[in-house]
């Protein structure tokens, strides 16, 4: 099954923020707290903490940087 491709901008926001924070609170939280025998649990909490701001964040800003891009580039 495919999705749509009228939903196209929804899926490259999700899958890119989706893997952004994964990344980010990954290190954040392995620089700041460490790694041991919870460090899967809170980082599970701080994606799900973040991915609710860098979704939209992502849907907003993307379209922005397009722009930028195509300026900026020959």
């Amino acid at each position: 099954m495919k999705i749509p491709a009228r939903y196209s901008h929804l899926v490259f926001g999700a899958l890119l923020s989706s893997i952004m924070v994964c990344i980010i609170s990954g290190t954040v939280v392995l620089i700041n707290q460490g790694y041991d025998a919870d460090f899967f649990w809170r980082w599970l909490k701080s994606f799900a903490t973040a991915w609710p701001v860098a979704f939209p964040s992502v849907l907003v800003v993307a379209p922005l940087v397009r722009k930028l891009v195509d300026k900026i580039t020959a």
